[in-house]
């Protein structure tokens, strides 16, 4: 049973990274066909997913985001981890990590049957 926790700091100044992680405590996070994602909500807006990392350890992001995010990911801890660099106010949201099965990846926030309780995440000086 997949059972997630992010957590990380909940105030980040702007220009600096932000860094989540997500913790399993159920199923590893190599098993096949599981897809581990970081998806997060702005303030009066709807979801946006940002990126995942396969149980390959293959990533993709976002096209928007690319260049300021990567995901990893520590096995022996069975954690996956969100860097979202040169924040700004914009990226004040609540994060969430979220995790599916299938033999594809999705970018649709539907498509996500495990999710964490989710984190606020503030930028500000």
């Amino acid at each position: 049973q997949v059972q997630l926790q992010e957590s990380g700091p909940g105030l980040v100044k702007p220009s600096q990274t932000l860094s989540l992680t997500c913790t399993d405590s159920g199923t590893s996070i190599t098993t096949d066909y599981y897809y581990w994602s970081w998806i997060r909500q702005p303030p009066g807006k709807g979801l946006e997913w940002m990126g995942f990392i396969a149980s390959s350890g293959s990533t993709y992001y976002t096209p928007s985001l690319k260049t300021r995010t990567s995901i990893s990911r520590d096995t022996s801890k069975n954690q996956f981890t969100l860097q979202l660099t040169s924040v700004n106010p914009e990226d004040t949201a609540v994060y969430y990590c979220a995790g599916r099965t299938g033999r594809t990846p999705s970018p649709q926030t539907y498509d996500y049957r495990y999710w964490g309780q989710g984190t606020q995440v503030t930028v500000s000086s």
